[in-house]
């Protein structure tokens, strides 16, 4: 690690990450590289090696982040509502992800390698953020729907983290898939982030 003061160091890690995530607009995970984030940051290129390894190490602190606000956004849904009751939890958190594409994107690529071309401390650093979001949604359903038993709670969380796995590949499509799909005559139902994911929560809840 360079020398200098930790705000430095977060300071050009951020810049690092905010990097990739312009790049991520307009590129695939796969088309991005090392030298691509070192160009749009305002430092060497070379220097981006004293904050993170490899590029999947990028990403997985571009994830971090994105749980970072996910959970900060369930966070006040819990803050600003006294009670809610099934409809309107759905509601919320489908709105939650809604707002949330990009981490719904890096979540549906790649996650594996990210995982796994990391360091341990980095891996660690997301967990923890992860952590925090299943925490988040069980305090939501402790404060919402207390007459779910334990299991209940765990089942709903079992089922619904997974699920958030598919829901990005499931609504966001390109031109030429539809087209396959057309020409394959598969008679196929798009909905949006938010339609997949409410009924889906719905669903979870007996609603």
């Amino acid at each position: 690690m360079p020398k200098g003061s930790e705000e430095l160091t977060e300071a050009r890690k951020e810049e690092i990450v905010t990097a990739c995530e312009k790049l991520y607009k307009t590129m695939s995970f796969k088309e991005i590289t090392i030298k691509d984030i070192g160009n749009a940051t305002s430092f060497t290129r070379t220097s981006i090696y004293n904050y993170f390894q490899t590029k999947e190490e990028i990403f997985l602190a571009l994830l971090q982040k994105e749980y970072e606000l996910w959970v900060h956004r369930l966070r006040q849904i819990r803050a600003e509502h006294e009670r809610m009751n099934g409809e309107e939890f759905a509601d919320a958190l489908a709105h939650s992800l809604e707002e949330r594409e990009n981490l719904l994107k890096i979540m549906s690529m790649n996650h594996y390698d990210m995982e796994d071309n990391s360091r341990m401390e980095r891996l660690i650093e997301f967990k923890v953020v992860y952590g925090q979001s299943l925490k988040e949604v069980r305090n939501c359903l402790d404060k919402f729907f207390p007459e779910m038993t334990v299991q209940e709670k765990q089942d709903f969380i079992f089922s619904f983290f997974p699920f958030m796995f598919g829901i990005y590949p499931y609504t966001v499509v390109t031109e030429k898939q539809r087209e396959a799909m057309k020409q394959a005559d598969v008679n196929y139902v798009y909905l949006s982030i938010y339609e997949i994911t409410f009924a889906e929560i719905k669903k979870l809840l007996g609603v």
